[in-house]
C-alpha cells in the first residue's frame, strides 16, 4: 500500500505551450507555486518535440499560435499519447476566441478555459483532469 501512495504523491509534470511570454511565464508560476513540475514552449511545433523528449502528465496549450496552432499540437500529441488530459485555453484572435474553445471542447479530456482567466480555473482544471486521469485503468499500465 505504502508504494501505490508513493506512486500516487509524486510530481506531475506538465507542460505548458504558448507563444506570448506572459502567459507562458505566469501559468508557470502559478503551477510551480502548486508544486508541479513544469515545462515550457513557445510553441506547438516546439512543444510537440519537447513532449516527445519528456513525456509529461498534462499539457496547457495556447489555440491561437504562429508554426503550429493548438488543435494541431492536441492532435500531434496524442498520436503516441491518446489518453493525455490537456487545458485549451484562447485569446481569440481573427476568429472569436469562443469559437477556438469550442472546438477544443469536443475533444476528449479537454478543458477549454478563456483567457484572462483565473489561477483557480486553472488549478481547479489541472486537479481535475489528473484526478480523472489516475483513475482511468489504461492511464495505470
Amino acid at each position: 500500500m505504502a508504494e501505490y501512495e508513493s506512486k500516487m504523491n509524486k510530481t506531475k509534470r506538465i507542460l505548458v505551450i504558448d507563444d506570448e511570454p506572459t502567459s507562458l511565464d505566469l501559468l508557470r508560476r502559478i503551477l510551480e507555486i502548486n508544486d508541479y513540475e513544469v515545462l515550457v514552449a513557445g510553441n506547438g511545433m516546439e512543444g510537440v518535440e519537447l513532449f516527445h523528449d519528456n513525456p509529461c502528465d498534462l499539457v496547457i496549450t495556447d489555440m491561437v499560435m504562429p508554426k503550429k496552432d493548438g488543435l494541431q499540437t492536441i492532435l500531434d500529441l496524442r498520436v503516441d499519447s491518446p489518453d493525455l488530459p490537456v487545458i485549451a485555453i484562447s485569446g481569440g484572435g481573427i476568429i472569436p476566441k469562443e469559437r477556438y474553445l469550442t472546438v477544443a471542447g469536443y475533444l476528449d479530456q479537454v478543458i477549454a478555459i478563456a483567457k484572462p482567466f483565473t489561477i483557480e480555473a486553472i488549478i481547479e482544471a489541472v486537479e481535475k483532469l489528473l484526478q480523472e486521469r489516475a483513475v482511468r485503468p489504461e492511464a495505470s499500465e
